[in-house]
């Protein structure tokens, strides 16, 4: 199950997704995902898979590694869906015992199950095409605006990003952990939700020794290579738009133009 956890890895392959600016991709990502809370009907929904459909294709990142990491968030689609089903008010579909689902309840659930799997597919995109590094660059080019504020956007850059980076590790190191107590007799999969919960509780003094081990060491690395935050830091390969991330903007505005536009018809001829 931790293996399948594609949050914060990188695919290397050739692309043009992967040859755009990480500006694009970060803004484009931030769009696409405040669009699929702009519509209510499935037009939008069809629009946005349809996009989402042409852009992993355009990765070529295979679609089974990211469906691969949707099992991590099974059981939150189970409880999300769970909950609206039961807890909607509205006109009764079925009853039985003290539970009610209703027509308004099925359909926000079956809305909320396809908005947060497109949305997890489609942020995964995002960490899939874009280096760590490139990524650190762009939010920092993203954010420069804070620094009016006198807010550190470069350290605020490079936390995401080292936090987003450690994210593959850690699982990979709880893996590990895991296996080692299995090996001498720990139980992680019989028992209720409540015990396996308990069962969980011996992983975390060895996972948090060694996340402290590894940061400190980052921290040394980084001392030993004389970083001191973004002041007077210049980049090695600057961040230029070129022709291919204007067209990138540009089909991200259509896309966003199409799916309001397909939700609104649809509404207005029904």
């Amino acid at each position: 199950m931790l293996r399948d956890i594609t949050l914060g890895q990188y695919y290397q392959t050739e692309s043009v997704i992967h040859r755009l600016d990480p500006r694009v991709k970060l803004g484009g990502t931030l769009l696409f995902i405040i669009s699929l809370f702009l519509f209510d009907h499935f037009a939008g929904y069809v629009v946005a898979v349809a996009f989402l459909g042409i852009v992993i294709r355009l990765s070529h990142v295979p679609f089974r590694f990211m469906v691969k990491g949707m099992k991590a968030i099974v059981f939150l689609l189970i409880l999300t869906v769970t909950f609206n089903l039961f807890l909607t008010p509205g006109r009764e579909l079925v009853s039985f015992w003290k539970l009610t689902i209703t027509w308004e309840g099925l359909a926000l659930a079956i809305t909320m199950a396809v908005r947060l799997t497109i949305l997890i597919i489609g942020s995964s995109v995002m960490t899939l095409t874009t280096t760590p590094n490139n990524l650190t660059d762009g939010m920092e080019k993203m954010l420069k605006p804070l620094k009016l504020f006198r807010i550190p956007v470069h350290e605020v850059a490079m936390m995401m990003s080292i936090a987003l980076r450690f994210i593959p590790i850690l699982l990979e190191e709880t893996d590990k952990i895991m296996k080692a107590q299995l090996a001498r007799g720990a139980d992680f999969e019989s028992g209720n939700i409540f015990k396996r919960a308990k069962a969980m509780v011996p992983l975390l003094v060895p996972l948090f020794v060694s996340a402290f081990h590894r940061a400190n060491d980052l921290a040394l690395a980084m001392e030993s290579r004389c970083y001191r935050g973004g002041e007077g830091r210049t980049k090695m390969k600057p961040l230029v738009y070129q022709k291919r991330d204007g067209l990138a903007y540009l089909c991200i505005v259509l896309y966003l133009a199409l799916s309001i536009t397909a939700g609104r018809l649809v509404w207005m001829w029904i």
